[in-house]
């Protein structure tokens, strides 16, 4: 997404930054698992159809996606790809609702998962999408046997709104007021949204 294209979300233990092509061939790594393209129901590219998804989506006014870095591995390492540990994405998939958007997450390290980097790279992303892009309402669509979403979304207080038997997922949603943005707000206390100099490419 262009709008997010030049900048980068500071948490207080990951930071968000835009998906560049210095970051596909890591990510296309990690897309090589079968457990990681079962859970977040993603096709087998190629390197060469992953750079151009890349490019797609950096133009691509529906798809708002971040790369998520572990903070203390890019201050020791000084390299965002050997901080990748995962990314996150909102999908704006209705044209006729652009406050809708469809988030995402994934934590694709397996040393970084149960460690609540993914609660709130979530978090940062879905705070980024309310204030930043106008999101009002947002849904979750994730497999039935991936619990570990399903409870953390649940946690964020988003509600089931949906089941499907073909797709074997459950939709989740929330709509923003203000109780939710107060809530969503106390638990980002360390939010920034500053310019991004992206690597060299």
């Amino acid at each position: 997404m262009r709008t997010n294209s030049k900048t980068r979300v500071v948490g207080q233990r990951v930071e968000l930054v835009p998906y560049r092509s210095v970051h596909v061939e890591r990510y296309h790594q990690w897309m090589s698992s079968d457990e990681l393209r079962s859970l977040t129901a993603s096709l087998s590219l190629t390197l060469e159809e992953e750079h151009r998804m890349q490019e797609a989506w950096m133009s691509d006014d529906d798809k708002c996606t971040f790369i998520i870095l572990d903070r203390a591995l890019l201050a020791s390492r000084g390299s965002e790809t050997e901080a990748m540990i995962g990314d996150t994405n909102l999908f704006l998939t209705d044209p006729e609702d652009r406050n809708l958007a469809e988030a995402e997450i994934m934590i694709a390290e397996p040393a970084f998962r149960g460690e609540r980097r993914g609660w709130e790279a979530m978090l940062l992303m879905l705070r980024y999408g309310l204030e930043y892009l106008g999101v009002t309402r947002y849904q979750a669509k994730i497999g039935e046997g991936n619990t570990p979403s399903i409870n953390m979304f649940t946690k964020m207080h988003f509600c089931e709104v949906g089941r499907s038997e073909v797709f074997q997922e459950v939709t989740l949603e929330v709509v923003v007021d203000e109780s939710w943005r107060n809530w969503l707000r106390d638990n980002t206390p360390v939010f920034q949204c500053l310019p991004y100099t992206p690597p060299d490419e």
